[in-house]
């Protein structure tokens, strides 16, 4: 089956086309990041407005990277929620329309599934069950799943996500936007051991988060330093340990709890290099097996959009015209 895959909840105007659910025959991301930088973070009407410009020949390279004539398309899949409204709107409408010129189902998708469904589009894809965090710019979050489309919500971020924490701290430095890569990058030259920052696990038997003390400890510092620019390696890299370190261990805590034995990381934050490394080693000492997605398939994409309409499909779910979509995700996923 043929999907092709449309994604819009931010600022990536992207689209796919997937073949049951696993085989990617082509994946086109158009980044605003140019556009977002000189605000130091997401402008929601521009976000908006480039993707109305983008989304046609977006598209458009999509089906023609895919090799496919658009008449063998058998759905289109399309990012429904969480998101920003206006930009939401865009690739929905737009899915809407594609589909119904084709004669073929469409299928509104949770964003959050796709990004758990993202290490199907690998070659080693856990077994189910399998505990998965999901760590992005908008959403801390731990999952038992179940299967591509049944997932319980174990913990979440009570304040600040993950990704969120780092674009304010790249944001207090000066470092600028978006402040994952930049964190990353000059944390490989700083001291982690240097400048220890408080480890916010809040009650390590849960599986809840909060970063936004951690953000207030380094901002603290930054007020209390005068000299914290000559320091700025050694802050950043401090920053992210703390993090890290308490992202992996709900993880690894929670495939013990579950008596799991694959964990999977997804989302933005999943790019990280010493989030991926840290997750590696702690999961080793527990004879764990770790799938997380190559870089690529760790931002927005539309091909894990399509991996998921695929799934949906199959067990008979559709949209129907009349579907909107919503900002917020509900308490449980699946």
């Amino acid at each position: 089956m043929n999907i092709l895959g449309i994604e819009t909840s931010c600022d990536e105007t992207a689209a796919a086309v997937v073949v049951d659910g696993k085989k990617i025959l082509s994946s086109v991301v158009a980044s605003q990041i140019k556009v977002h930088h000189p605000y130091g973070g997401v402008v929601p009407e521009l976000a908006s407005r480039k993707h109305i410009e983008g989304i046609v020949s977006v598209t458009g390279a999509a089906i023609a990277d895919s090799g496919l004539n658009p008449a063998r398309l058998d759905a289109v899949a399309v990012t429904q929620g969480p998101g920003l409204i206006g930009a939401l709107l865009v690739g929905f409408s737009f899915a809407k329309a594609y589909a119904y010129a084709l004669d073929v189902p469409w299928i509104g998708v949770n964003h959050l599934e796709g990004h758990i469904n993202s290490v199907f589009l690998e070659a080693d894809p856990p077994p189910f069950p399998f505990t998965a965090l999901l760590v992005s710019g908008g959403h801390t979050s731990i999952y038992h799943v179940t299967g591509h489309t049944g997932f319980e919500l174990m913990g979440q971020t009570r304040d600040d996500a993950a990704g969120e924490a780092f674009d304010k701290v790249s944001k207090m430095l000066g470092l600028g936007y978006p402040g994952g890569i930049v964190v990353d990058e000059l944390a490989k030259t700083g001291d982690p051991q240097k400048i220890k920052f408080p480890r916010p696990y809040l009650d390590k038997t849960t599986f809840d988060f909060s970063f936004s003390g951690l953000k207030t400890a380094v901002n603290r510092y930054i007020q209390t330093h005068a000299d914290y620019k000559a320091q700025i390696p050694d802050i950043v890299a401090g920053f992210q340990a703390a993090a890290v370190e308490v992202l992996s261990f709900k993880l690894i805590n929670a495939a013990m709890v579950k008596g799991c034995k694959h964990v999977a990381v997804a989302g933005g934050v999943a790019a990280n290099s010493h989030l991926r490394e840290k997750v590696a080693e702690d999961a080793a000492r527990h004879g764990l097996a770790v799938h997380i997605p190559s870089v690529e398939l760790c931002g927005d994409n539309a091909a894990m959009i399509a991996a998921v309409g695929y799934h949906y499909l199959k067990r008979g779910n559709a949209s129907h015209l009349g579907d909107d979509v919503y900002s917020r995700i509900k308490s449980k996923v699946g």
